[in-house]
């Protein structure tokens, strides 16, 4: 959907690319805005109130937005992946804890009233002493499904990363037996044609080659220019390689830029050259030209002027710095819409 803006209902959208990474409470709207035609905040923010889609860890143990229907399969199969994150940073102060009395006391707890997971912790503590509560906290998140609640994500509005679990949503009870080859196939209708270690670098789950050689009948296959396989659905678009890519402005963890192991399809820029990483925790937010990161953009808004400044990688075209200023309006007046806009290049 960055070649061409799709009309598609949010959720349409969220199923068509698998989930939208959503760690950070409102940039991710880029992300929708910049793959749906007529995009406005204002109703995705309604259905994440009305709990239509949520906000809960998943793929790679980050937080993405989903409908409830794929949450309820997505969430057990990339259980393994939260667990293994989890008990790696936090294992040795978890030695002894019981699952089954943790997951009781945290929805105990949760019943009462969603919780930041520095209370919950504080709640935990006097039925496990001796354990960090920072501790317990992440392995109620690592061993129940826990979905961030609004206000917190919503458009417009702020609020504590505070948890309850899903089974409080209507009808978001957990699936039985979820399927992995339903998200094999889901991760090629979103990101195909792409290898087995492309799939599992998105979802963080390994032994995927097992699931691609049961499916290969089903699928098509094709080598890059290194000689690796890779897999695509048979009515998957495959644009001609001499389609034209437009400008278009990713959010700082798009999907596009994190759901590949090999990112030089995207990316062939080295962003810690740039500044980028190290001691500095901030994500790049990346404009595309041509399919490839050429610049990174930043917006500073106040309530009367708003301006985005693109800094480029390399020498743009006289085209694309024309998109650049047509995106770009568009981008300022989608996220400060009546305020006196100024675009930077440079």
């Amino acid at each position: 959907m960055l070649l061409r803006r799709a009309r598609l209902t949010v959720p349409e959208a969220l199923t068509r690319l698998g989930g939208l990474q959503a760690q950070t409470p409102h940039t991710w709207y880029v992300g929708l805005w910049s793959r749906l035609e007529d995009y406005t905040a204002d109703p995705t923010a309604a259905l994440l109130t009305e709990g239509a889609i949520v906000r809960m860890a998943l793929m790679r143990s980050t937080i993405h937005l989903v409908t409830v229907d794929d949450c309820r399969w997505l969430r057990p199969l990339v259980e393994p992946v939260i667990v293994r994150s989890t008990m790696g940073a936090f294992g040795r102060h978890l030695t002894g804890v019981d699952r089954g009395r943790l997951v009781e006391a945290a929805g105990k707890a949760l019943a009462e009233r969603p919780m930041i997971f520095s209370e919950l912790g504080r709640a935990l503590a006097p039925d496990f002493p001796g354990h960090d509560p920072a501790a317990l906290a992440q392995a109620a998140r690592m061993w129940m499904p826990l979905v961030q609640v609004p206000p917190r994500g919503v458009w417009g509005r702020s609020g504590r990363p505070a948890h309850l679990p899903l089974e409080q949503w209507p009808g978001a009870a957990l699936a039985a037996e979820p399927s992995v080859d339903e998200l094999f196939l889901r991760y090629l209708a979103a990101f195909g044609p792409a290898t087995v270690r492309d799939a599992q670098q998105w979802c963080g789950l390994t032994r995927l080659a097992e699931v691609a050689d049961r499916l290969r009948p089903r699928l098509v296959t094709f080598r890059d220019e290194h000689g690796a396989e890779l897999f695509d659905l048979p009515d998957a678009p495959r644009p001609d390689a001499d389609t034209e890519a437009p400008v278009r402005f990713l959010y700082d963890f798009d999907n596009l830029l994190l759901s590949h192991a090999d990112r030089t399809r995207v990316v062939t820029v080295d962003y810690t050259v740039q500044g980028w990483g190290g001691g500095n925790m901030e994500q790049p937010r990346t404009v595309l030209a041509d399919g490839f990161a050429a610049a990174t953009w930043r917006i500073a808004a106040g309530r009367k002027a708003a301006t985005l400044t693109v800094r480029p990688f390399r020498r743009l075209t006289a085209a694309e710095l024309d998109g650049i200023q047509a995106e770009g309006a568009a981008l300022l007046a989608f996220h400060a819409p009546g305020a006196a806009q100024e675009i930077v290049v440079g």
